[in-house]
């Protein structure tokens, strides 16, 4: 959560935590979260046309070079959670 705090503050967005954690109604205040979540879901699941649709969904809406930017974001929490858990470093 202390990435995705900065990130709001350098960038100016309001983002409501409660919603990200689902303890709470409404908007995220992350621009297009509705399209990266399905997209990050659709990346770690089994459904390829799940995720062909997920990927055209986030180049019609933000552009090519955000699916990189998405793709790389995603590969790398992955790759986070999995040298902490290895290590036995404890996640929020």
């Amino acid at each position: 959560m202390q990435l995705l705090r900065e990130s709001g503050q350098h960038s100016g967005n309001d983002i409501n935590f409660k919603a990200i954690l689902g303890e709470a109604d409404g908007d995220v205040g992350i621009p297009h979260a509705d399209i990266l979540v399905e997209f990050t879901e659709a990346v770690w699941g089994d459904d390829d046309a799940r995720l062909s649709a997920a990927r055209r969904a986030v180049i019609d809406a933000m552009g090519e070079a955000a699916l990189v930017d998405a793709s790389g974001i995603t590969a790398t929490f992955n790759a986070i959670d999995r040298v902490a858990d290895a290590t036995g470093i404890p996640l929020e």
